[in-house]
């Protein structure tokens, strides 16, 4: 099957088998930030942005996708400059091993484009989708909360 698909702002066309992973393909178009942990959308490593909703993308086929506007993590920094997401996670030690940064700040992105100002409770609802078995969470809270911040402020 043919699909289109824009990925970070950029248009693929491609050819898919109909049981190709969007997380696989994904990952195929250079965007390994997308990670791949449990297969059965369990621990949030894979997710993405689906025309601005978190999904977790290895339960997901490409063909699903068709005609959507992705966000990878590689997505996020825009002309040079960190997202305020990144550079929250990176000011606040919101990470460890990384692994599954890349759907922790796409989550506390989406978090955040509807709800600027979440308390610690909202955020952890938010991200209890997404596993992480080294920090205890508590960094990522402070991370999310500070990206809003400074949102905020700009």
């Amino acid at each position: 099957m043919q699909i289109n698909v824009t990925i970070n702002g950029t248009e693929h066309t491609d050819d898919v088998e109909p049981r190709r992973l969007l997380v696989d393909y994904i990952r195929g178009t250079g965007n390994t930030g997308t990670h791949i942990g449990c297969d059965t959308t369990s621990c949030g490593a894979c997710t993405v942005l689906v025309d601005g909703t978190p999904m977790k993308t290895c339960t997901m086929f490409a063909v699903q996708a068709n005609g959507a506007s992705l966000t990878t993590v590689e997505g996020l920094k825009q002309n040079g400059q960190l997202d305020p997401i990144q550079a929250a996670f990176k000011e606040k030690h919101g990470l460890q091993c990384g692994f599954c940064t890349p759907g922790m700040m796409l989550t506390g992105k989406a978090l955040l484009e509807e709800n600027p100002d979440p308390t610690e409770d909202e955020v952890r609802w938010a991200i209890s989708g997404n596993i992480c078995r080294c920090t205890g969470y508590v960094n990522i809270v402070k991370a999310v909360q500070h990206a809003g911040e400074l949102m905020r402020e700009n």
